[in-house]
């Protein structure tokens, strides 16, 4: 042969070594693809050894690179707790301060798969501090590995964790006894765990629950059985994880896409692009846009690889219809036959994730979906006991406490219960002012109230009755320490509008709790009332033509801003009294400091209950610099310039 024949029969041959390559990864990608996958995670107690049964599950299921082998080695001997041996949990702890500690911190997410199917794993942290990132990881999970110390049995911790299992809608658990080989692979101390844990599985309506002796660092019941525990007989652990079913959704269940974004690249192409969260849909079936209700029929069915001809759940897509409907964010595309409900009034299980309590009244945003939207608490039913599932009564609730609440949204959502739908039942709560996530929930059902309750329309509305006035209605809200002469002022006020011809009412702090409020006390929880039910008369009589000078402590600025929503652009005029404690509590007219001082009066402003000061407040009036009737004047020439 010669050199022209040997140089094409090197080019066969490496073409065809390249084609079988092509064809062996072309192969194995099929295979992987076609592969289940469950979400799960693992969570349990302080040190019970979530991140160590993780660390060697990866390590034994060859899911880790040789560089990463290495680096484990190294950081073995620096941060380890296992003497010269391998310690596994530093595959999951992440942060410095983990590795510090040796304890989870934040939710540590990893991938492995092996040859019956995929798997992403959430590593959630034990310490109660932590229980906001244990229900973040929680919330995706098909499954959970519930650890528990065999020398420790079940703690708190164990408890509440199981608690959040259940509320979130996982149906699989694996009790995962770890530790054995402390407590020499005793089946007796086993059994005791397994069974007390089925109890506790079967109260708070956790349907399976297997149970399986580990000693994560020895690596027994991890992947094969143990010679260990010869008296157990049941599955290891990635067994459990291999053949545990993962609930799928419903295929007959109604479409639903929760509308992300308007897509309109061009004048014209519009359409609504988001994630389908439930059921498909096909061009020339009818939908329905919630809340509006209107309905129209999809046109096209648009993706980045082309138009489709039918949805699956998950995929994203951008839908066009037959109609210009007015739809946008937060809005949600149903079909039109199976419709989700809607409603601003819910009651659902409220986890509280926040330092601060959670305070009936307060105003929060509400995310639900693709949805935010004005919320509050408007009542704590009752908070549950973690331990014994109790319903406990409760005017506000602590970080990492369960309630179950009465919700209210000053807009109508589509929603569908938790139990039916992840994706349409699940929301979580932000705080207005600094955006932090301070709880989240599930709603378990719409409030008959929100269907049955809905405004009368009257035909004399607030204009007719302010011309009839021949003023302008407005809200003076005073706000200020005891003693600082918010009432004083007020009083001044009103003398001067009423010289004027105008229509006025004072609503003071004191006058009211002989009436209105009687019924509240000065804890934060009963401040919080007070002002909602004040701020709510005071939009009546605003309603009606008055002007309406409120002269009230308002110690929070959550809910002095709860006042000034309920009103008109411009009707609302903050004005803080500033007076300085010392001053303040110098004029004790009432003689209030001194008692607080003494400690008979609890919970009074400026001694032992915090005043927050207004940050843009129309008008800030220093009583130390002014006398009242000056003061008076300012407000007076305000309101004038707003007529």
């Amino acid at each position: 042969m010669g050199i022209d024949g040997k140089e094409e029969a090197g080019r066969l041959f490496l073409m065809t070594r390249h084609d079988d390559a092509a064809a062996t990864v072309a192969a194995y990608l099929a295979d992987h693809e076609s592969r289940g996958l469950l979400r799960f995670i693992t969570c349990g107690s302080v040190d019970d050894g979530k991140s160590t049964l993780i660390g060697r599950l990866l390590h034994d299921t060859r899911g880790l690179f040789e560089d990463q082998l290495a680096a484990l080695e190294k950081d073995s001997r620096r941060h380890g707790t296992q003497g010269e041996r391998v310690d596994y949990a530093l595959l999951l702890d992440g942060l410095a301060a983990e590795r510090e500690q040796g304890i989870t911190i934040d939710v540590a997410y990893r991938f492995f798969s092996t040859p019956g199917r995929k798997f992403i794993v959430a590593d959630c942290p034990g310490h109660e501090q932590y229980t906001r990132n244990m229900a973040t990881g929680a919330s995706t999970a098909d499954a959970a590995v519930v650890l528990v110390d065999a020398r420790k049995g079940l703690l708190t911790q164990t408890r509440r964790h199981s608690y959040i299992v259940s509320l979130l809608g996982i149906r699989h658990v694996l009790l995962a006894v770890n530790k054995m080989d402390l407590v020499g692979y005793g089946q007796a101390t086993f059994d005791a765990i397994a069974s007390e844990y089925r109890e506790l599985a079967a109260s708070l309506g956790i349907e399976s629950v297997t149970a399986v002796p580990l000693s994560a660092l020895e690596g027994d019941n991890l992947i094969e059985c143990s010679a260990n525990t010869p008296w157990y007989t049941g599955a290891t652990l990635l067994e459990f994880l291999e053949s545990v079913p993962v609930d799928a959704p419903a295929s007959d269940s109604g479409f639903r896409l929760p509308v992300q974004w308007v897509n309109r690249p061009n004048q014209d192409f519009r359409g609504f692009a988001g994630t389908v969260a439930a059921g498909r849909i096909k061009p020339g079936e009818e939908v329905v846009a919630l809340p509006s209700g209107r309905r129209s029929k999809v046109a096209r069915i648009v993706t980045a690889d082309g138009d489709l001809d039918v949805t699956t759940r998950g995929q994203a897509i951008t839908l066009t219809l037959d109609d210009e409907l007015d739809i946008s964010r937060g809005d949600v595309i149903a079909a039109a036959h199976d419709a989700p409900q809607v409603s601003d009034q819910f009651a659902a299980h409220v986890l509280w994730l926040d330092a601060q309590p959670l305070l009936p009244g307060r105003p929060y945003w509400l995310k639900i979906g693709t949805a935010e939207v004005g919320a509050s608490v408007t009542e704590i039913k009752h908070r549950v006991d973690v331990n014994t599932q109790e319903a406990l009564a409760a005017k506000h609730l602590e970080m990492n406490e369960v309630g179950y609440c009465n919700l209210y949204l000053d807009t109508p959502v589509p929603f569908e219960p938790y139990r039916d739908s992840r994706e349409m039942g699940a929301f979580i709560l932000v705080d207005r002012q600094t955006n932090a996530t301070v709880a989240a929930g599930t709603i378990d059902f719409a409030l008959r109230r929100a269907a049955n309750i809905h405004w009368q329309q009257v035909d004399v509305d607030k204009a007719a009755r302010a011309r009839l006035k021949a003023q302008v209605p407005r809200c003076v809200w005073f706000t200020g320490l005891s003693g600082s002469g918010k009432s004083t002022i007020a009083n001044l006020v009103e003398k001067r509008l009423h010289a004027m011809g105008l229509h006025t009412y004072i609503l003071d702090g004191d006058n009211v709790r002989h009436g209105l409020n009687k019924d509240l006390g000065f804890t934060d929880e009963d401040r919080v009332e007070n002002i909602r039910r004040v701020a709510e008369v005071a939009k009546l009589m605003t309603d009606a033509g008055l002007v309406v000078l409120v002269s009230f402590i308002s110690p929070f600025r959550s809910e002095r801003r709860l006042a000034r929503e309920l009103f008109d652009e411009g009707e609302f005029i903050e004005v803080f009294v500033d007076t300085p404690l010392a001053v303040a509590e110098a004029r004790d007219v009432k003689g209030l400091y001194a008692k607080a001082r003494a400690g008979r009066i609890p919970n009074f402003t400026g001694i032992d209950s915090p005043y927050e000061v207004p940050e843009n407040a129309e008008l800030v009036l220093d009583t130390v610099a002014e006398p009242p009737e000056a003061l008076a004047a300012r407000v007076v020439e305000r309101l004038l310039e707003t007529r």
